[in-house]
């Protein structure tokens, strides 16, 4: 099979007013086709002597594949990358960019591991996965969306411009869409998939299928086709997962931070941070570009082009060399406050928005029945058929807002070396650990393993579990609020550990619609 004719991307039909999924195979790189045609007529000249022969075809093969490494990089060309770590084919395009930049991109960050994955310890096996991941990269928003071009028209405006920098606008005009899955997020969730088949490939058969769920969102669901799709790839075929449970965002749906409408947000906090750390570069944009009026808030959408730009055009953006990294250190926090204040540990209501969640997943570790009286559909998970236990794949895909609120409802990335455990809007403390690239960049994902073991002999003799782990973005959480030792406590002191969750938010799911 053509590993590079599998990726499914989401199309819209304008006439049914909903996505598709179509076939898209990459076209061929030119340049290499002469580069190798070049190859082989020197190739056929040198065989008059066997030495030159030798000498050539060694020489010029390491040229035409360097030449074909480097010209291959076209816009909109998927790549057969290789992973050096397991030798695998990889889909997700290589955006020319050190990922240490690009972890500056706050939540809009392409994925990339927080930490190596460690498996667990010797003697112990994983027995159940629960995976959750956030959908892949995606065309801004409608609202963000409607700012960015409108930042951007600022400068189109501009007759002449003062900064090298800013000439590319000459030639520039804003062509993004809003709120699909863009080819970049498809291959994320594709390549997902086969690292997860890999990684747990003995919890699946014929039989014993993923069981897969997702959010109503198109660019969520668009991400549990590709997945599943890419499971089925890195199967041979064998295993052939499909998206059974679609949780709409129009009621109760534990995959959505929506329903809480007296929660609040971090604009307060995120707003006071932009006043402190916008206003030198507005001024340094308003001088290069005479005329434009740019405000803190129309600087704060150019940042955001440079990683929505980036991916959507899968090279650099210009628009990445109008701010310096340290000023993207600044953006990022802007975004870390944000996401902190509004679903995450310091916001109001933020936290009660994941126990919907986090009560569908004790249900599964312990094969008992969901209880919960917050934000699940009791209907859905009564059922054996949309919501079955005694199974060892799960896999959901959901939003990053809600996903950030799950991790505060288990009590995942508290802020214990912060003062008072929470974030700053005025100062950036080095010494957080709440960073929303290591947190949930696009593609994010959680898994929280199931994990019996087996040991011989010694003091631990017959502690056999099971156990319980979460992952997130391949880093081992230390779950220090259950007793965790390297990352692993008992699956009664992790039950014991979610009280918060198990008491339906102990009346903070009532204040969300209070008068």
């Amino acid at each position: 099979m053509d590993i590079e004719k599998s990726l499914l991307i989401p199309s819209h039909d304008s006439q049914q007013g909903s996505c598709a999924c179509g076939r898209v195979a990459s076209p061929p790189c030119r340049q290499c086709e002469r580069d190798c045609s070049r190859f082989t007529h020197n190739a056929r000249l040198a065989r008059r002597t066997k030495f030159a022969a030798a000498s050539i075809l060694a020489f010029l093969g390491i040229l035409a594949v360097l030449v074909c490494m480097c010209r291959s990089g076209s816009l909109g060309v998927y790549r057969g990358l290789w992973d050096n770590a397991n030798r695998r084919k990889t889909k997700t395009p290589d955006l020319g960019l050190p990922d240490s930049f690009m972890k500056r991109w706050a939540q809009y960050a392409p994925w990339m591991p927080a930490e190596a994955y460690t498996a667990p310890p010797s003697g112990c096996s994983v027995t159940q996965v629960n995976l959750i991941q956030r959908h892949g990269g995606r065309f801004p928003t409608a609202s963000s969306g409607k700012e960015f071009r409108a930042a951007v028209e600022k400068l189109l405006m501009v007759e002449k411009y003062k900064a090298d920098e800013l000439e590319f606008l000459n030639d520039f005009a804003y062509d993004m869409g809003e709120e699909d899955l863009i080819p970049f997020g498809a291959a994320q969730s594709y390549d997902s998939a086969i690292v997860d088949y890999h990684r747990y490939s003995h919890l699946v058969g014929k039989q014993e299928l993923p069981f897969v769920r997702s959010s109503s969102g198109q660019r969520v669901v668009d991400t549990a086709t590709n997945w599943t799709a890419g499971f089925a790839h890195a199967s041979r075929k064998k295993i052939q997962p499909s998206v059974t449970v679609i949780l709409s965002e129009e009621g109760n749906n534990t995959l959505d931070a929506g329903m809480c409408p007296n929660a609040g947000d971090g604009s307060k906090q995120s707003d006071e941070w932009l006043s402190i750390f916008a206003p030198p570069i507005t001024a340094r944009l308003n001088k290069a570009a005479p005329g434009a009026n740019l405000t803190d808030d129309d600087t704060l959408s150019l940042m955001s082009m440079c990683p929505f730009h980036t991916i959507v055009e899968q090279r650099p953006s210009p628009f990445c060399s109008l701010f310096t990294e340290e000023e993207f250190n600044d953006y990022e926090y802007h975004n870390d406050l944000d996401k902190f204040y509004g679903t995450g540990h310091g916001a109001y209501l933020g936290r009660v928005q994941g126990v919907g969640y986090v009560n569908e997943l004790l249900a599964r570790l312990t094969n008992k029945p969901v209880h919960d009286h917050t934000q699940t559909n009791r209907t859905l998970d009564s059922s054996p058929f949309t919501f079955p236990l005694n199974r060892t794949f799960y896999a959901d895909f959901s939003h990053d807002n809600e996903m950030n609120a799950i991790y505060s409802t288990i009590g995942l990335f508290q802020q214990h070396l912060l003062p008072d455990a929470m974030l700053n809007p005025r100062v950036r403390n080095p010494l957080r650990t709440y960073i929303l690239s290591r947190i949930v960049p696009f593609s994010a994902r959680m898994v929280v393993e199931r994990v019996q073991c087996e040991f011989g002999d010694g003091e631990r003799k017959g502690e056999g579990g099971p156990f319980v782990r979460v992952v997130v973005n391949d880093a081992v959480m230390p779950l220090e609020f259950c007793d965790g030792v390297h990352g692993m406590c008992t699956l009664e002191k992790f039950v014991e550990s979610q009280k918060y969750a198990r008491e339906n938010g102990q009346g903070d799911f009532e204040k969300c619609f209070e008068s």
